[in-house]
């Protein structure tokens, strides 16, 4: 029994009796081998997991399901996943504990595969074994059961008290986690579950508590039960944060590791290097292992080498070295005589040549193996390719280049089964070199001439061969020197490992060739078929030796039951392989500790003296991930234990050295990555000298400085300590080692804790692949596992939730991401293990198409910036004289004085102006209105307003019977009809109100808002056409809203021929001109008042900052129904006496290139249009440009287009659009926007003259905390920002503190406040609230110039003063719009803009067409539209939570994914966020998947 160093002296180990034998470790159809196979296997006890469980059931936390489409749902057959050796006997198994014995009785049905008996086998004891096997077997296999690898102590299916009374025909429901009532852990009977949304007009879930939506709206749904069970596990006590800090300067520092002062550290002396026996020196040994090879096929060429065994278990072929010799010679002569010519022979001795050999034909590859060795050239064995897209293919290929391979070896068979051309030719397999493939079948090669002979060299440091391993872009190139495993000479060896690589080209190839042995080859197709048969080979051949992985012997373990006449009493080494750590009890059992760099590290041989037992210990897992090692001594539930794995190898010597760093000598109690010094390791990796000098040059250093040896040393990529007495104990492998917050954890051993939560039910055994992946500057884990066809949604969430409970708690880490795949669909080794880092790369490019997803970044993400803290406000005083101090000036800005020079503006009101156009200028076109093919539908002159205006003012009074003042409300498609009921409303005296129409194929949504602006203007009568007349009567209509009161309905399409008898003159420029309604983004409806005076400004303003006059030609594709729009559609031709070309943007949907063509073929100057328009236009014209080109599409002339919005300029979009329509002659510099809000409706706009916009970037954390800081471009976390516009003439802006009212200095962040004449007069309710927004529209600056009346827009933005002068000789101050404030998010005591974070998630990936974000109960929810199949939603649940942790510091509460267009977005293609959080609550969006994250 080893002793293990302890603080406080070295005492003596517990004879604790182990908790349970392992059980099964990896099963699958495919045997797992491959990048996991190779890692060292983890043992922990299954009470812990079992104990962990029940305490987290007794918490009784609801955790929220995912909502899963019902299409999403994985449904496949059972029948193409059944794993090997499916039995339907009954299992009688007795339990013997240390007082009693009971009987478990499982039906056959109550599992897929006998393997569940591995999992119920966790925890029973010793005696097991023995009850199962029939007494004719020997005590070596009564004892295999308990060298079962370290992986399966983890089978935690049940614990020792649970598995004496299983009985599953009666086991209850699992816990009803989506419940919402508090007993949702006990069992119900079993109800039906919907996965998935309800169909929308069905009755929603009544047991939902009753919640509000932020607007005070009652909403009862599944969605917001599930956040509410969301919001009370998140309030959950967790692990304590790291010490978190802030610092002001806008460097926002992330968490610094901070040591924790309680940790163990290593109290133990500095180990000593420890060295293994020395190796005898063996007179009238072969020097090499060609010389061996000779000796043996001159002297004894009868004696057999290999025997190779068909799938069947019958030998196939029996290589005799005699044969080999003589095989192996007529290959060396044909690969150095054969290819090329005589005067260019293609290889020459040293270089590499591939060997491309099946699995099932280990003959042929020894013969070229031993060919290649005689030729003098290095073999490169490798996997066959079996089709052009194999996992990892690319970098085998990669490997080959560099290696300089031209030549590939292989068998006929093999070669008939390559991947052929059309033309029968093997294809170039993607990323491979050229190839010439040479068949090594004697018939096809020539025979040596007789005076032929290969040189017979001693073993030199010479490459022999070279090793590809499945690490990325790691290719080890190993010396071949005689091998000391304990092996004698004439022995029989069973072989089950591949002989390609590792110990089994080691023993299998190699050693046995330089003892003479004979190698009995079992093929891994033999192993699927009958897994007992190496057991069976053994016995037959009365073999010494056998070399199994620890997963052989499992699958023996299962199907030994029916045999009878085995006996493996011949056997004197059981080789394992994977340096496996049973709970040995077996002298025969030799677990060996390997690497590709450093071959056999460590071997337990054989011993004659069965008294001494081999060393275990059992570790803290606490210590061990701070690489300590701790004897558990207050038997607690996470612990490890670990077995020895021998001693040092002969002739070697090994000390365990700091894996990071400085090679520093550990101390004896210290984990650490083993380094040997021996002849007999790998020399380099090929190629890549910095790699090789790190891993196979090292020069360990003791603590005072001094070197430990003069030699080199290797490092060997094993973790783990050496014990008293030498022995060497394995803890893992550093290809496994995840580093989370500065402790280490193994993967193999999170792989064993999740195996041990009833993975039989729910997950194959042999397929969970554990990495981690870095994120927000610390690594994550990342757990990706195959699921059952056959388990339920439910039945898979509940594992996945113990899962992370269990890892939780054992190792004290916190899982990032766990996701379910469909069975069979994760990227495979050749083995048909998992390939690791292809499954890592699938994770990271959203390859890997899981079907359940859990995200747990609120759990384990713990460095996160401090949340601010609001520091108490400085008064607008101190800020405005802190400013002065500083030399900063105000943030003021103006644009131009309105001067009064024109004709028109004698005029006070815009119907006098059309009047005197009619007169003047009677047929002057002011209107131009283009249908969907181009063509000129209608138009109108100064005349032909008039009179109709005259026309529907009769109507109205005639007709309508109103008085002046009446509102009326114009439900008018967007046309000339418009405009003409608008000014037959200002001749009548009456305040015209422009609506939207019903969508006629969506009444039921768009009729309502119609409805509800008519209401709250107070309209007294609705103006509309015949169709839409119609269309408000319609039964849909009737069956959305109640029609019998509505006002009365004018149709205009038949006007009265007779003028009124007078037109209105209004005599007061402030009375009420028209209203302008529309509803903002945060779903909020709006009606803002209009004065005579405001429009004259407005009008003014904009004609001057657009130089706008008679002759002027301007295109317009808006939609004419509020702000700016409505201004250019209807009100400033009139004023200015431009021709307007109407475009409505509806029709652009039937011919995107409508209003392009428009401005080309018109030869417009001056165009706008909204965001909705130019994403129209960039994504349906994408293509098509070269097409445009040839129609002559021309866009020259442009000198503005102006992008029409009430937002922050959407920079990727102006700029895609520029660059797309550059080659048709746009000028990016015409491309610009304009800003306007609800009090002021213009405020900028480029307009023709002055400079270009400018552009910022600036620091988007600092953005969140209000203030500015300017950075440069591509600086991280930079934020472009485009200047909005120029101010227009008349305007006066400054930036305002929205809490004190003060004003602010130059770039700083606020509110931007606005004074110009064109202000709206206040909001229109119609209900006495206008008071409430009062100061909206009147506000004043608590200090400073207090006078000044200001309207605030509620957007916050900053003003700078720019090197560039404007049109009157003065520097130019540029306006940076940021965002609204009342759809700014506070999250973390900072403010963020919805924007930016849908700018970052559409990044993500190419699938993501649309996004929009919004909190709910300090939640943040990101939905997302799926452009793509179903099955790659759940991939985007993690790339969108890592983007908003890493580029906002933000977790993300709940992931949406929708189908497109399920965003709403209004005319303005703003997006409606508020109307999609509603929708969402009230479980209206039918979404494809919804992710709670944990």
């Amino acid at each position: 029994r080893a002793y293990f160093p302890h603080p406080g002296g070295m005492e003596g180990m517990s004879h604790r009796p182990p908790f349970a034998p392992p059980s099964a470790a990896r099963f699958h159809r495919r045997r797992s081998s491959g990048t996991r196979d190779e890692r060292y296997r983890s043992d922990v006890h299954s009470e812990a997991v079992q104990a962990v469980l029940a305490r987290h059931v007794e918490s009784n936390v609801a955790v929220p399901m995912p909502s899963k489409r019902r299409s999403l749902v994985v449904q496949t057959s059972m029948d193409a996943y059944t794993p090997p050796g499916e039995t339907h006997t009954l299992i009688h198994l007795s339990v013997r504990t240390h007082t009693h014995t009971s009987f478990i009785h499982v039906p056959h049905h109550c599992f897929n595969s006998v393997f569940l008996f591995l999992s119920l086998s966790v925890s029973l004891s010793l005696c097991l074994c023995f009850s199962l096997l029939s007494p004719s077997l020997s005590v070596s296999l009564c004892l295999l059961f308990f060298c079962l690898s370290r992986f399966s102590f983890l089978s935690l299916s049940l614990s020792l008290h649970l598995s004496l009374c299983v009985c599953v025909e009666n086991h209850s429901a699992p816990p009803d986690v989506t419940g919402y009532s508090s007993d949702s852990s006990h069992s119900r009977p079993h109800s039906e579950r919907h996965i998935g949304t309800i169909a929308r007009n069905t009755q929603k879930y009544g047991n939902a508590e009753r919640m509000e939506t932020g607007d005070g709206v009652p909403v009862s749904s599944r969605v917001s039960a599930k956040i509410q069970q969301l919001v009370n596990t998140l309030k959950m006590p967790r692990r304590p944060p790291l010490r978190e800090f802030f610092v002001d300067d806008f460097e926002e520092l992330l968490e610094v590791q901070q040591p924790d002062p309680k940790q163990p550290r290593p109290e133990g002396a500095e180990m000593l290097a420890v060295s293994g026996e020395a190796l005898g020196v063996v007179t009238n040994w072969p020097p090499s292992l060609e010389a061996a090879l000779q000796r043996w096929g001159t002297i004894s060429p009868k004696a057999p080498c290999l025997t190779s065994l068909d799938t069947t278990g019958k030998p196939l072929y029996v290589l005799t070295y005699g044969k080999l010799w003589s095989r192996s010679i007529k290959l060396a002569y044909n690969i150095l005589h054969k290819l090329g010519s005589k005067q260019e022979p293609m290889l020459r001795p040293g270089d590499r040549v591939a060997l491309v050999f099946p699995n099932n034909d280990p003959v042929a590859f020894m013969v070229a193996f031993y060919g290649c060795l005689l030729a003098e050239v290095v073999p490169v064995p490798i996997e066959v390719p079996l089709t052009r897209k194999d996992a990892g293919s690319q970098q085998i290929g990669f490997l080959l280049g560099s290696c300089g391979v031209t030549v590939a070896l292989t068998s006929d068979a093999c070669h008939k089964g390559l991947p052929k051309s059309a033309t029968g030719e093997i294809p170039q397999f993607r990323g491979w070199p050229k190839l010439l493939w040479f068949v090594t079948e004697s018939k096809h090669l020539s025979k040596p001439p007789r005076d032929w002979f290969p040189h017979i060299k001693d073993a030199n440091s010479d490459t022999a061969y070279i090793e590809i391993h499945p690490l990325p872009g790691n290719h080890s190139l190993l010396s071949s020197t005689p091998s000391t495993s304990p092996l004698s000479a004439a022995e029989t060896i069973v072989n089950v490992l591949d002989f390609k690589k590792d110990v089994g080209l080691w023993h299998g190839i190699l050693t046995s060739v330089m003892n003479m042995m004979h190698v009995i080859s079992v093929p891994y197709s033999l192993m699927k078929v009958n897994p007992l048969s190496w057991i069976q080979k053994v016995y037959h051949f009365k073999a010494k030796v056998a070399c199994v992985k620890s997963r052989d012997m499992h699958w023996a373990l299962v199907a030994h039951r029916e045999q009878k006449d085995i006996s493996l009493s011949s056997l004197r080494m059981l080789l394992v392989a994977d340096g496996s750590n049973p709970c040995l009890r077996s002298e025969v059992i030799c677990p060996c500790a390997s690497s590709p760099e450093a071959l056999t590290v460590a071997i337990r041989r054989p011993v004659e003296d069965s008294s001494q037992p081999p060393g275990r210990g059992v570790l803290s897992m606490q210590g061990l991930s701070y690489s300590v090692v701790r004897v558990d001594t207050e038997e607690r539930l996470s612990v490890l234990t670990v077995q020895d794995v021998g001693t040092v190898m002969p002739g070697a010597v090994v000390c365990v050295v700091k894996p990071e760093g400085v090679p520093l000598l550990c101390k004896t109690d210290e984990i650490g990555e083993l380094c040997v010094c021996s002849v007999a390791t790998g020399t380099s990796y090929y190629g890549l000298t910095g790699m090789t000098k790190n891993t196979f040059e090292v020069f360990p250093v003791a603590s005072g400085g001094g070197l430990v040896s003069e030699y080199a040393f290797v490092r060997t990529g094993l973790l783990g300590f050496v014990g008293p007495g030498g022995l060497v104990f394995i803890s893992g492998k550093m290809d496994g080692l995840i580093m989370v917050s500065g402790r280490r954890h193994n993967a193999d051993d999170i792989v064993a804790t999740a195996l041990a939560v009833e993975p039989m039910k729910f997950v194959y055994r042999g397929r969970i692949a554990v990495f981690c992946v870095t994120v927000l500057r610390d690594e994550r884990i990342v757990v990706v596992a195959e699921q059952r066809p056959d388990s339920t949604e439910e039945d898979s969430f509940q594992w996945m939730s113990r899962v992370l409970q269990a890892i939780d708690s054992i190792h004290g880490v916190g899982v990032f991401c766990l996701g379910l795949v469909p069975a069979n669909t994760l990227p495979k080794t050749p083995l048909g293990g998992i390939h690791l880092s292809e499954t890592k790369q699938l994770y990271l490019e959203g390859g890997l198409h899981p079907c359940n997803v859990l995200m747990c970044p609120h759990t384990c993400v713990t460095n996160l910036p401090k949340p601010r803290q609001k520091q108490p406000e400085i008064g607008p005083a101190s800020v405005m004289v802190g400013n002065l101090v500083s030399g900063k000036r105000i943030a003021m800005a103006s644009g131009r004085d309105l001067g009064q020079t024109d004709d028109n503006d004698q005029f006070l009101f815009l119907s006098e102006v059309l009047q005197w156009r009619s007169q003047t200028t009677p047929d002057h076109i002011l209107y131009t209105l283009l249908s969907s093919r181009g063509l000129v539908s209608s138009s109108l002159t100064c005349l032909q307003l008039h009179k109709r205006a005259e026309r529907v003012a009769a109507l109205l009074l005639e007709r309508g019977g109103l008085q002046e003042g009446d509102h009326i409300a114009l439900v008018y498609p967007p046309g000339i009809d418009l405009i003409a009921a608008f000014y037959g409303c200002l001749y009548a005296g009456c305040v015209p109100i422009t609506v939207r129409p019903p969508h006629p194929q969506n009444i039921s949504t768009t009729l309502p808002t119609v409805k509800m602006i008519v209401e709250v203007s107070r309209s007294a009568c609705v103006m509309t056409t015949a169709v839409i007349c119609k269309l408000l009567r319609s039964k849909e209509a009737v069956a959305t809203v109640d029609i019998r009161n509505w006002p009365p309905v004018l149709d205009t399409d038949d006007l009265p021929k007779k003028k009124p008898p007078a037109l209105y003159k209004p005599c007061n420029p402030d009375a009420l001109a028209y209203l302008d309604f529309s509803v903002s983004t945060t779903g909020m409806l709006a009606g803002v008042q209009m004065s005579h005076n405001a429009v004259g400004a407005f009008c003014r303003s904009v004609k001057l900052q657009c130089e706008l006059y008679p002759s002027r030609e301007v295109a317009i594709c808006l939609d004419p129904y509020c702000g700016l729009g409505f201004v250019l559609w209807c009100l400033c031709s009139v004023y200015s006496g431009h021709q307007s070309i109407l475009i409505p943007p509806v029709e652009l949907e039937s011919n995107p290139a409508l209003w392009l063509l428009a401005v080309s073929q018109l030869r417009v100057r001056d165009t706008f249009c909204s965001y909705s328009v130019m994403e129209l236009c960039t994504k349906g014209l994408g293509l098509q440009t070269e097409a445009l080109k040839a129609r002559g599409l021309d866009l020259s002339r442009v000198r503005a287009c102006v992008v029409v919005a009430e937002e922050r300029p959407r920079m990727s979009l102006t700029h895609s659009f520029s660059k797309l329509f550059k080659d048709l002659g746009l000028h990016p510099r015409s491309v610009s926007t304009a800003f306007g809000c609800r009090v002021n409706l213009a405020i900028c706009l480029q307009g023709t003259s002055g400079p270009d916009p400018t552009t910022v970037y600036v620091d988007m954390r600092a953005l969140r905390h209000d203030r500015v800081r300017l950075v440069e471009r591509g600086s991280p976390h930079s934020l472009p920002l485009m200047e909005s516009g120029k101010i227009l003439p008349g305007v006066r802006i400054i930036i305002a503190n929205p809490e004190t009212k003060g004003p602010l200095g130059d770039s700083h962040l606020g509110e931007i406040w606005v004074h110009s004449a064109h202000n709206g007069s206040g909001y229109y309710s119609g209900y006495g609230e206008e008071v409430l927004q009062s100061d909206h529209f009147t506000s004043r600056l608590s200090f400073g110039d207090t006078s000044t009346v200001w309207a605030r827009t509620g957007y916050l933005g900053f003003l700078r003063r720019t090197e560039l002068t404007d049109a009157s000789g003065e520097r130019h101050d540029a306006l940076y719009v940021v965002g609204a404030l009342e759809e700014a998010m506070e999250l973390r005591g900072m403010r963020y803009h919805p924007i930016d974070i849908e700018t970052s998630v559409i990044r993500t990936h190419k699938n993501i067409m649309e996004c929009a974000v919004f909190p709910w109960t300090n939640l943040l929810v990101v939905v997302i539209e799926l452009e793509g199949s179903e099955q790659e939603a759940l991939d985007l649940v993690p790339m969108v939570t890592k983007a908003v942790l890493e580029e906002h510091y933000l977790i993300v509460g709940v992931v949406v994914v929708t189908d497109i267009g399920v965003i709403p977005i209004n005319s303005r293609g703003e997006k409606q966020r508020m109307h999609l959080r509603d929708g969402f609550l009230q479980d209206q969006l039918d979404p494809i998947y919804v992710a709670y994250n944990m």
